[in-house]
């Protein structure tokens, strides 16, 4: 219902645009200087009032109605007065037709909290900064095409016509009523189709008489001064509108008294950019709040009007007015955007039609203020240039006020765009954040960042506890103070947790981690009960929240070498997860395992942005170029730039050989069989390895159930493996077996040459786009048969996201180091094998040693010995040998950090 909705945004105010234009232009054209200005404010005025005198009833009418249909009706009331307007055209009457912008304007005060409150019902809580955003940009291309068009038009009509009084200029434009008959229409075409969200409140009743005593206006007023989040945002809304009543109504007269402009199109023209940049700022705005609400960019936008309205009088000519209103328009939009969201956000939803009314109530008022002043100034005599003055200094104190009642806004902005350029923010379940009451926002510490994303993340202010022996610092108590942060120390935290019981009974948002210390392992430590004492008969909740991403940052505790490849790229992903609300009586153990479960789900989220497995790889090989990438225990090391040469020279000849999509390979865990494997996805196909450790049946079967024609294998394998009595050649007899020893006589020493020389000069991107054959995160990446596999097996199918978000996860779990070195010896039919250990070394760049035989200790332990190899990841089965071989002595393992047992579990 979103493309229905906001057409009906941009028909509305595009016809409540036109007549306006008309109504406006025609004074322009027949009145000059103070008796101008006059008039246009009264035009204004006019269109101010209804808001004012229709707070209540509009609001009502929103609350009690479903949305849509009170937008429907509206669209029906402006068809008729849009005629009466074309009438009053043709009839050259021009103060009826000058009556009927306040008949008009009765017609969008009921509209418009039922137009704002749809939002809400239409996108949720998630996208509500950025739904607003599009809907003020639609607006306002609205009234920028309002106002090109009519103005246009008007200026056409009187091209070549000798009319110079109201009368005459109305009867010579009057074909124009008709655009503005064709514009209700088409609204009220668009009104059926947006979507029934709730039904009528059967509940609430209208009372008269407490409305004309005025007893409405106080309880609906006290709904919006009660909050003062709400109360602060229409404020600055009202504020903002009201310069802009002021600026429009005085500005023709201006232009024409310091430029000479007579032309109403010049006019409206220098006013479009305003109005352009309206449009543009509102839409940056929504974009940086994505998912959540950016609150930093309300003081930005406040300082922003205020400098532009300061340049203003010293403008000579229309294109830096031109400039000067673009850029005002922009910090103007950055202003309005979350200032509105800010007020849906907040507001019961039973309540949002008649606070957004008592939004415009007090808004029209404080236009309708200014307005009023205009014309006083204007009568006194008083110049249109230095009614600019005033506006500035108005806007000045204006912005000076924002900043000091948002400070955490203004430094939370500037902080954003600090980590902004390292940083990407993606919050989930910000539709959970209650807009008020007391909330203890509980979750896992991982860096010393966490508070800057978690406010960031959260469009309420939200008071830390912080260590006291942090807090205590000279450089920055002044500073934590200024946002009202907590001490608290272990051994005197009594008064700190009566703080937080207070803070709570006040409605107040208060974050701590209930772990107590940043993480080492990135994992979820144990939860301490302290926040429990806090809490006790507190009013509020608990907010669960889950941060992923920060490990691996400069600001945690990871290893050196993670914060170097989780660095690799241009901006970092972070993740802020948001659980439901639960009571403020949670015990620690279901909180941790509530914060573990969103844990679970921002990992999945994460990982639909991986890599493929290939284009991984590649942009690791091109990162660590002559660095050792892989050696066989019997053979010479090999750096990356040489692996990726064999790995994209064996990817041609697959491409050549097997054009169907799986690849069977039997070969044992080597540098070979790790070139094989990458080789296979290089050319976007799947890769099975086939269980050479199973009988000839179920590698048969295998084989036929994975649809395979082509195996790749090694006779140097094969021979080993008919040594030890396992025959693998009647289980391939109906397949074409090629033996990578004749794949590599195909190579030639040019070829090899051509090929190293691009892996080492072009960029990884260059490199991913020549040889890489795309394919999709969720496509199958590999398929793998359990070692009993009998009879018609069904293999498991892993996806690239899968296998990557494995390795990944693994390896946080590790937390590799720079000296780290693989030990690799499980099998590549193994899922644990071909994941973690040929796989997470090569695309985590960490070197690995291979090994074939899982079984051979004594070698593996003379390998690990020579390379001094750190992780060794085996089954309890294999590494049950080591203990039972003497050959073995504990000083062979001696290099040895991480031993992964049971590795299959994992």
């Amino acid at each position: 219902g979103f493309l229905p909705y906001i057409s009906m945004i941009f028909l509305n105010a595009f016809v409540d645009l036109g007549h306006k234009i008309v109504i406006q232009n025609t004074i322009f054209k027949t009145l000059d200087g103070q008796e101008q200005i006059a008039l246009t404010a009264i035009v204004n005025a006019l269109i101010l009032l209804p808001f004012i005198l229709l707070f209540t009833p509009a609001g009502f009418v929103s609350d009690k109605y479903p949305k849509n249909v009170v937008m429907r009706m509206s669209a029906w009331v402006a068809v008729v007065i849009t005629s009466f307007i074309t009438l009053f055209y043709y009839l050259g009457w021009f103060w009826p037709a000058f009556a009927m912008t306040f008949i008009l304007a009765i017609q969008s005060a009921v509209y418009s909290p039922a137009k704002y409150g749809f939002i809400k019902e239409l996108v949720g809580k998630n996208y509500l900064t950025m739904a607003n955003g599009i809907t003020q940009a639609i607006t306002t291309i609205a009234i920028l095409s309002g106002t090109l068009v009519f103005s246009i038009l008007f200026e056409h009509r009187l091209s070549g016509y000798p009319a110079d009084n109201s009368r005459d200029i109305l009867l010579t434009i009057a074909p124009i009523g008709w655009f503005l008959i064709l514009g209700a229409v088409v609204e009220l075409m668009v009104a059926y189709k947006l979507p029934v969200k709730r039904p009528i409140n059967t509940e609430m009743h209208f009372d008269r008489e407490r409305y004309l005593s005025g007893n409405y206006l106080k309880t609906n007023l006290g709904r919006v001064f009660n909050h003062p989040v709400i109360w602060l945002c229409i404020i600055g809304l009202s504020m903002f509108w009201a310069i802009s009543q002021v600026m429009l109504a005085a500005f023709p007269a201006f232009a024409k008294e310091t430029m000479g402009v007579t032309n109403t199109v010049t006019i409206q023209a220098m006013l479009m950019f305003a109005g352009m940049g309206i449009m543009l700022g509102s839409l940056i705005a929504g974009r940086a709040s994505k998912n959540h609400i950016e609150t930093g960019l309300i003081p930005v936008g406040a300082a922003g009007v205020a400098i532009c309205l300061a340049f203003l009088p010293g403008l000579g000519n229309t294109l830096l007015h031109g400039i000067n209103f673009f850029v005002l328009g922009i910090c103007g939009g950055l202003f309005i955007v979350p200032l509105n969201a800010l007020i849906q956000f907040h507001a019961d939803p039973d309540d949002l039609g008649t606070v957004l009314a008592g939004n415009n109530f007090i808004q029209n008022i404080t236009m309708l203020s200014f307005l009023g002043l205009t014309v006083l100034f204007a009568m006194l005599g008083t110049q249109s240039s230095n009614l600019f003055v005033l506006l500035s200094i108005v806007a000045v104190v204006g912005a000076a006020y924002t900043v000091y009642q948002l400070p955490q806004s203004m430094t939370r902005y500037i902080v954003a765009r600090l980590l902004a350029s390292k940083y990407n923010l993606k919050v989930i379940g910000f539709e959970n954040i209650p807009g008020t009451g007391g909330v203890l926002m509980l979750g896992n510490h991982i860096s010393w960042l966490d508070w800057a994303v978690i406010q960031i993340a959260c469009p309420r202010p939200v008071r830390f506890v912080m260590e006291r022996s942090i807090y205590e610092r000279w450089y920055l108590k002044w500073i934590l103070d200024m946002f009202g942060v907590i001490p608290i120390a272990s051994g005197s935290s009594k008064s700190a947790l009566k703080m937080i019981n207070q803070l709570l009974n006040e409605g107040e948002v208060v974050c701590l981690f209930p772990e107590g210390v940043i993480s080492r392992t990135g994992q979820l430590a144990e939860f301490r009960h302290g926040y429990e004492k806090a809490a006790e008969g507190a009013q509020g909740v608990i907010l669960p929240f889950y941060l992923r991403g920060l490990w691996g940052s400069r600001f945690s505790r990871s290893s050196d070498k993670l914060k170097t490849d989780r660095g690799q790229k241009d901006r970092r992903d972070i993740i802020v997860a948001f659980g439901q609300p639960m009571s403020i009586t949670t015990e620690a153990a279901e909180l941790k395992q509530q914060v573990f479960e969103l844990s679970v789900h921002s990992w999945e989220d994460y990982t639909r942005s991986l890599q493929t497995l290939p284009n991984a790889w590649l942009t690791t090989a091109s990162r660590m170029g002559n660095k050792m990438a892989i050696a066989d225990t019997t053979g010479e090391p090999m750096d990356y730039n040489k692996l990726a040469t064999a790995t994209i020279l064996f990817s041609r000849l697959i491409e050549k050989y097997s054009p169907e999509q799986n690849i069977g390979l039997l070969l044992p865990t080597t540098s070979a069989g790790a070139i094989a494997n990458m080789a296979v996805l290089l050319r976007g196909k799947t890769i099975v390895n086939l269980n050479y450790s199973s009988s000839q049946s179920a590698i048969s079967a295998a084989i036929n159930s994975a649809e395979i024609n082509t195996v790749y294998s090694s006779r140097k394998f094969i021979d080993r493996l008919s040594k030890k009595g396992m025959d693998p050649s009647r289980a391939l007899k109906n397949t074409q077996v090629i033996f990578l020893e004749d794949l590599k006589k195909e190579i030639s020493p040019v070829s090899q040459l051509l090929t190293y020389l691009q892996v080492k000069f072009l960029p990884a991107k260059t490199i991913q786009t020549l040889y890489c054959k795309q394919a999709d995160l969720e496509s199958t990446a590999a398929i793998l048969f359990s070692s009993g596999s009998e009879g018609a097996p069904k293999g498991v199918m892993l996806s690239h996201r899968n296998i990557m978000g494995n390795l990944k996860q693994i390896s946080d779990v590790l937390n590799t180091i720079d000296e780290d070195v693989v030990m690799a010896t499980l099998p590549l039919f193994h899922a644990f094998g071909l994941t973690v250990t040929t796989f997470m070394p090569l695309i985590e760049g960490i070197p690995m040693i291979c090994h074939p035989d899982p079984t051979d200790v004594v070698n593996i332990s003379k390998a690990i010995a020579r390379h001094q190899a750190t992780i060794f990841c085996g089954t309890s089965t294999f590494l049950r040998l080591y203990t039972k071989n003497r050959r073995v002595h504990p000083l062979m393992l001696d290099s040895l950090r991480i031993i992964v047992a049971g590795a299959e579990k994992l």
